[in-house]
């Protein structure tokens, strides 16, 4: 029972004495008062900045990522498509036409085919060439030399079937001609013919040229222009005028 010390309130028979110093009783315990501790006055702090408590600053790692073979790519196919691009030049058709080359006394005529095919005896825009042949004092029936010129000459292939090929083709095969029969003058009926046998255009329809080659050349609107258009007729037969005696005389 952590009972230390245990005094009985009688004697007991047959006990032992009890010792004199656990019969006293202990004095109380006086606790001196404790003096007043005066107030300490606060200590004046100084106007002076307080220096904060700094944390060295812990230094950033910082990791560069490395490119990747995708992005490399990626990259370099942005820059390329970024790169200014060089304009090639427009593709240009080859030019189509087909010319048919006739004989009328002295005179030879390249004349645009109005459809592409080959002159009928009833054919509107050859009912016209007659007229104009008879104005002219011309046979009004015109033998055909060969076979019409078409251009370009093939639907497929590598070869040159610009203008400028198309130009030499139609000059050389006119040389050849005139080789063959000489004549007085060539009229290029249409502007085809005009652009590729005299190296002219529209602006010199009804006007005479000098080609290399060719020597006179009338350039004349085409069949088809002429019968859209009859007022163009007047100035047809204003220029015939001026170039009739030259087919006249050789036929006296």
């Amino acid at each position: 029972m952590q009972v230390v010390n245990w005094l009985p309130r009688t004697e007991l028979p047959f006990a032992a004495p009890s010792r004199p110093e656990l019969l006293e009783m202990p004095e109380p315990l006086v606790v001196a008062p404790v003096a007043p501790v005066a107030p300490v006055a606060p200590v004046p702090v100084a106007d002076s900045p307080v220096e904060p408590l700094v944390k060295p600053v812990e230094r950033v790692k910082i990791e560069v990522p490395r490119p990747s073979l995708a992005s490399t790519r990626t990259n370099a196919k942005v820059e390329e498509e970024a790169a200014p691009v060089v304009a090639k030049a427009p593709v240009v058709p080859p030019p189509r036409f087909a010319l048919q080359l006739l004989r009328a006394g002295r005179c030879l005529l390249l004349v645009e085919l109005p459809t592409g095919e080959s002159f009928q005896t009833r054919d509107p825009a050859y009912l016209l060439l007659k007229d104009m042949l008879r104005a002219a004092g011309l046979p009004d029936s015109p033998q055909i030399v060969g076979e019409p010129v078409r251009w370009p000459l093939l639907s497929r292939g590598t070869m040159d079937q610009g203008r400028e090929a198309a130009r030499d083709f139609v000059q050389g095969f006119l040389s050849a001609r005139l080789e063959d029969a000489p004549c007085v003058c060539v009229w290029l009926i249409g502007l085809p013919a005009v652009r590729f046998a005299g190296e002219a255009n529209a602006e010199s329809f009804n006007r005479e040229l000098q080609v290399e080659g060719l020597g006179s050349v009338w350039a004349l609107p085409g069949l088809e222009l002429l019968m859209e258009e009859p007022q163009r007729k007047a100035d047809v037969w204003q220029a015939m005028r001026r170039l009739m005696a030259r087919w006249k005389e050789s036929n006296e």
